[in-house]
């Protein structure tokens, strides 16, 4: 790579962290953040002169998957370990300059994403019965390391076109049967609903297409009537002393899909595709 492509690659990059760093602003502190710039800077180094199928520098990917951990305000560890997670598998750094320069958590961190990316899920009978115990078995050494997978894998979906077919559809299936369940188990429902959705539109592109333009007509003003209506539950249980947690929700695609395929339905016939959930500390407030 030549002088004048490095310093592209440096502003580009620089570029990228900006928006991932006001994310870190919000609840990090200035030396939490310096360790996760620290962790970039050696990303970004070991990475240079890798690209994705979609084109983009490598580095964008464990950027984003960093990024969307971010998101759940996860701690500047787990970042890091994001942030390096293809150090090991794909570059000439190995564990133990990790570990040198980082420590031994995030080096026992990176190298636990390292390992997983080793398990090939070839067949569901494999993925539900002896590769799904090594991913539990991560799991109780240290959960952050499903985490990290868990974001590596949503970020891949998002970005998964550069992919043929086959691939996309391989990806498609192991996250709809091992992945998503898992976020599910952890309780990260937003994520598994995501990874659902994601995971739908690689199978089956123009069944999710459908079923997203249906749901965007039926949406309307339906947005401002349930949040109407979250505001004057929360307003009456509040003046009646119960503590309570109430969210409005729009049921995901593939939850839509499930529905109309178990049921044999249409999805005009669907009818709590909105609803709200009201969440009380005990069970006589509910």
């Amino acid at each position: 790579m030549d002088i004048s492509t490095q310093k592209s690659y440096t502003k580009s990059l620089g570029q990228s962290f900006l928006g991932f760093k006001k994310k870190l602003q919000k609840y990090l502190n200035n030396y939490e953040i310096k360790k996760i710039e620290k962790a970039f800077s050696l990303a970004s180094k070991a990475h240079m002169g890798q690209y994705r199928k979609t084109g983009e520098d490598y580095i964008e990917h464990p950027l984003s998957a960093a990024s969307i951990l971010a998101d759940f305000e996860m701690d500047y560890e787990t970042l890091m370990a994001a942030i390096l997670h293809d150090v090991i598998e794909d570059t000439d750094y190995d564990k133990n300059y990790i570990q040198k320069t980082f420590g031994e958590k995030i080096s026992e961190l990176v190298d636990g994403v390292s390992k997983l990316d080793k398990i090939n899920f070839s067949t569901s009978e494999e993925a539900s019965a002896a590769n799904l115990r090594k991913m539990l078995l991560a799991m109780s050494n240290d959960i952050r390391v499903i985490l990290i997978k868990l974001a590596d894998r949503k970020h891949n979906l998002e970005t998964i076109d550069g992919l043929d077919i086959a691939k996309r559809k391989k990806i498609g299936r192991e996250t709809l049967e091992i992945f998503a369940p898992i976020a599910l188990r952890l309780g990260i429902h937003s994520l598994h609903t995501e990874l659902e959705d994601l995971s739908f539109r690689s199978l089956y592109p123009t069944r999710y297409s459908v079923l997203r333009e249906e749901l965007i007509k039926t949406r309307g003003n339906r947005n401002e009537v349930m949040e109407k209506i979250r505001r004057t539950l929360l307003d009456k249980l509040s003046s009646e002393g119960v503590k309570q947690d109430i969210t409005a929700r729009e049921k995901h695609i593939y939850g839509i899909y499930k529905k109309m395929k178990q049921k044999e339905i249409k999805f005009a016939d669907i009818h709590d595709i909105f609803g709200v959930r009201v969440l009380c500390e005990c069970v006589d407030d509910c």
